[in-house]
Parts: C-alpha cells; structure tokens; sequence
C-alpha cells in the first residue's frame, strides 16, 4: 500500500557540502535532536560545536561552542549528543572531552553532571533527561533544570558484567512513552529494555 512505501531517494537536510567548519558543512557529527518546528540540532563533533539548522534551511546557526575545543564555559570538546526542552529552550549537551553534560540557556552556561563519561542523552514527555556513564555502566535520570543531586539511577549501576542488571559500556539510550529506557549495551553486544516499575 501507499502508505508503507517511502521515496527510494532522500534528500539532504543538513551538510552535504564535504568536511569542513562551514556553517554549511559538518565534520563527524555524532547526535543529533528534531523539534516540533523540524529543526535539527547537531552535536558536530570535530567542530566542538552544536548547531541548529532551521527547517528547510541552507545552513547552519552555532548556537554553542562558538570559541573553538576548550573546557571554558562557553567551548565544548568534541560534543556527542543534545536534546532541548522545547517549552523553556533549554540545551542540554554531552560534552564527552571534558568529560561533563552542560546546559545551555539563552547564552548562560551550567555543568549539570561533572566528571562523566557520557555518550547519549534522552528525554522524555514528563520534564526528565537521562544520561548514558559508559564509565560507571549505568544510565541515570534528572529532572530537567534540577540538577542538585546525583540523580536516579534507572538502568544498571551494579558494576561491569554481562547479568541481566549489568552494562559493559552502555552507550545510545531511547525512552518510550511508558517510560521504558532502552539502552544500546555495547561491548556484550545486545539492547537492553529496562521497564519504569
């Protein structure tokens, strides 16, 4: 039927002008975050930068990390992941060289998680973030602007191991609408489900 068939050719929507520090170009870009608007924000890794390319766009806007690879407030070293929270426009972003999750709102920067070795971000409908430790083998949860705690650990957290509780190098993460985190568990090779009790 129609409705299953997708166009056998797609189009650029984003980059595709080679490699390079052009607003029109990316350079390894490794996470990317889709608003309701359609526009895309692009952790550009080797750029050090995130980028917002608006829908229907012809390039892009830097709108973190406009000074170059740094741990200053306002440089980011290799950036893996965003997401926004799209009612207060707030930029949460996986800033894997300095080993720390920043946000960024409206030009004013916040560590929101230091000494982390994250590589995935994701959000969920009801205000929470989550945060992949490739390190630490688990994946915890903040509510969005309260970062005064640890936050929760929702998945793993019981050391490096191949048991059903364990992670060895958790990476990618996904929320569905129940809440359930799925996490890619990259070194055993297998996407584990963990369910919100």
């Amino acid at each position: 039927s129609k409705l299953n068939k997708w166009k056998q050719n797609a189009v650029t929507v984003a980059g595709g002008n080679g490699q390079g520090q052009g607003l029109n170009q990316l350079d390894s870009h490794s996470g990317i975050f889709i608003d309701k608007k359609k526009n895309i924000f692009i952790a550009d890794w080797l750029n050090h930068r995130i980028v917002e390319w608006k829908y229907n766009g012809k390039e892009g806007q830097i709108i973190a990390g406009r000074n170059g690879a740094g741990s200053q407030m306002d440089q980011l070293t290799c950036p893996t992941d965003v997401i926004v929270d799209q009612q207060s426009h707030l930029i949460i972003i996986t800033d894997k060289g300095n080993k720390r999750v920043i946000q960024w709102l409206n030009q004013n920067q916040q560590i929101v998680i230091k000494n982390i070795h994250c590589w995935d971000l994701a959000t969920n409908k009801n205000g929470f973030f989550y945060a992949s430790n490739h390190k630490k083998n688990e994946v915890r949860r903040w509510k969005m602007g309260e970062y005064n705690d640890e936050g929760t650990v929702v998945a793993g957290g019981n050391g490096q191991g191949n048991e059903l509780n364990q992670f060895n190098t958790p990476t990618c993460i996904f929320i569905d609408k129940e809440q359930s985190v799925y996490v890619l568990d990259t070194n055993n090779h297998r996407v584990m489900k963990w369910r919100k009790d």
